[in-house]
């Protein structure tokens, strides 16, 4: 008995992937209540747990409905407990569904502008995958969506947990967003032919795979463009960039995995770093947090 119940109990830790998004989401989140420049409390790590599993409900609701099409791949199936039989469709809806409330318990600790974000971000993320309206199969509502749910929101969640008037803030929140917008596209560039053989239409699909090359990079081009703008309105602290490029260096030197962010194969050249860049990404905001918490 116990035996099995641990063994559901991994399922279900595995059913959520959150290896996949934790290191993106929780540096978001914190760098967005730094850029607050309000004194932190308890309310961050809050709001941080509430982010986490807001995005492992996405996840969750993701394999859940995805897990018929994710059968037929094999490499997709072991990722998906539901897809290899560990999970019934039914416990899987029950968990998915305790996660997403405790997410907007935590939340309301933020008070009710990070509540009514918190709400927005589990509907996008239900609305996502679930099959009824299943967004990921609607061009470009797709890419919004995934943005908005897996990075814009979750940023507003941070920073609205100290100040609600963002001013030019917003130029940081639209850097993010694009960048989640590359990395969504980067997604379906690597399922470019399991989900055509699906039946989606995304946006990738749609376009076309020479375009979708065209908009990542357009995308991280607009980023690098709001982000230097930010710097120069001073929203961002002068050593910022500076440390964080040092440390890129640093881990480009010591580091290449030869993998994209999900430990698979690489889909386009951009994948090459990207595991590099959330660790630079991490370690930037540590130490700004360090900085914050001592100083």
């Amino acid at each position: 008995m116990q035996q099995h119940i641990a063994t559901k109990t991994v399922s279900l830790i595995r059913l959520t992937r959150w290896k996949e998004f934790v290191p993106f989401t929780v540096p978001v989140t914190v760098f967005a209540a730094l850029l607050s420049g309000q004194p932190l409390d308890w309310r961050l790590a809050a709001v941080t747990v509430a982010n986490i599993l807001a995005v492992a409900y996405a996840f969750m609701i993701n394999d859940i409905e995805d897990a018929p099409d994710d059968s037929r791949d094999p490499a997709r199936a072991a990722r998906n407990p539901i897809a290899m039989g560990e999970l019934s469709i039914r416990s899987g809806w029950v968990a998915s569904v305790l996660v997403a409330l405790l997410s907007l318990v935590l939340y309301a600790f933020g008070g009710w502008w990070v509540l009514g974000i918190g709400v927005l971000t589990v509907l996008l993320s239900h609305f996502y995958s679930w099959k009824p309206i299943r967004l990921k199969a609607w061009p470009v509502a797709d890419v919004t969506s995934h943005s908005l749910m897996l990075s814009g929101l979750l940023f507003l969640a941070g920073y609205f947990t100290y100040d609600v008037n963002p001013g030019w803030v917003w130029l940081v929140m639209l850097a993010v967003t694009l960048i989640s917008i590359y990395g969504q596209l980067y997604n379906q560039l690597r399922d470019y032919e399991t989900d055509k053989a699906a039946g989606l239409h995304n946006t990738a699909i749609i376009v076309g795979e020479r375009m979708t090359r065209l908009l990542m990079y357009l995308c991280v081009a607009l980023a690098i463009v709001f982000f230097l703008s930010a710097f120069v309105l001073g929203v961002l602290p002068i050593w910022l960039p500076f440390v964080g490029v040092g440390v890129f260096a640093v881990v480009m030197y010591l580091y290449r995995p030869g993998m994209d962010m999900r430990g698979g194969q690489v889909a386009d050249t951009s994948g090459n770093i990207q595991i590099q860049f959330l660790i630079t990404a991490n370690a930037t905001v540590a130490l700004w947090l360090a900085l914050a918490l001592v100083g």
